[in-house]
């Protein structure tokens, strides 16, 4: 019986496990087998170069900034979006006044938020990064002009033109088009917590404060850490590829002050023609996303809470 119950369980297996290898593990096996050669991508012979791909990585100015680059998304996107979209989705569900039939409930308009914050997920990343490149202009752009109608025309700048601003606005344009997305999951994970938990806690003298931190995040902890994990991907891979493609001169300009990683792999193998040499930095990528992944899970790591 068991034997047939574990043939039973291969049989269904095996089809999508050859996908998944195909189509996931076979390309990341190339891309490292590729990385040991001078392939240039426009030709179907190379040769076999050993490790002077990694040796070049290792004093590459570019590959390290655009390295800096990535890990400050990570380290930053990841946070500030986790943490906005916790706190709203707090005060939709159960950060309102109470109430007379109900003692816990969101803030007013509450159903009118969330349609508000998921609106950026209903426009292609491609749109969004347009619209803040005309909106981050010097000169015609309305974040300017608003800066101008309040009286602040001291902190008028270039924002994609200077180094110093370029990446900072990056990087604000993709918390707001990924906000709205984990807003809506943290939702739906909350409202499948007992609405009892938090009247008990109310009634002990509990403020909202405290009934987030020692009810709601406990409860939201597995949803929180595959947020994380989500965010982090995302600020590794093609949301942060797009963003900086579009909104940025160069691309990856001023002076690379805005290149990461997923872009500096795109002008390697497409501009320069090296595609060898890009897959090395791609491999780098995957280091880095895996040791991400596996840092959250090992930190996140907790005892899990039934309800």
């Amino acid at each position: 019986m068991e034997h047939g119950k574990y043939r039973f369980i291969v049989g269904f297996l095996i089809v999508p496990l050859a996908i998944y290898s195909v189509f996931v593990i076979w390309p990341f096996a190339q891309s490292i087998y590729y990385s040991f050669t001078d392939w240039t991508g426009l030709s179907p012979d190379f040769e076999m170069v050993g490790f002077d791909n990694y040796i070049k990585l290792f004093s590459d100015d570019v590959f390290w900034k655009s390295l800096q680059h990535s890990l400050l998304f990570l380290l930053l996107l990841p946070l500030v979006t986790i943490s906005l979209a916790l706190f709203f989705a707090f005060m939709i569900n159960v950060g309102g006044r109470r109430r007379k039939n109900s003692a816990v409930s969101g803030v007013r308009g509450s159903s009118f938020y969330k349609i508000v914050y998921f609106f950026p997920q209903v426009l292609s990343i491609a749109i969004v990064a347009l619209l803040f490149r005309f909106a981050y202009n010097p000169r015609s752009g309305s974040l300017n002009a608003a800066l101008d109608a309040v009286g602040l025309s001291a902190l008028k700048t270039a924002w994609l033109g200077n180094p110093e601003t370029a990446l900072w606005a990056v990087m604000a344009v993709m918390v707001w088009c990924t906000v709205g997305f984990f807003v809506v999951l943290f939702s739906a994970a909350m409202t499948s917590i007992p609405r009892d938990y938090y009247e008990a806690a109310l009634l002990d003298g509990a403020d909202r404060i405290t009934t987030f931190f020692r009810i709601t995040l406990p409860l939201l902890w597995d949803t929180v850490q595959s947020g994380w994990i989500y965010m982090g991907i995302l600020a590794l891979g093609a949301e942060a590829f797009a963003v900086v493609q579009i909104m940025t001169t160069g691309p990856g300009g001023p002076a690379y002050a805005t290149t990461v990683l997923p872009l500096y792999v795109y002008l390697k193998a497409f501009r320069d023609g090296q595609a060898a040499y890009a897959t090395t930095i791609g491999v780098a990528l995957l280091v880095v996303t895996l040791a991400f992944a596996a840092v959250v899970l090992k930190l996140g790591r907790r005892e899990r809470l039934e309800y």
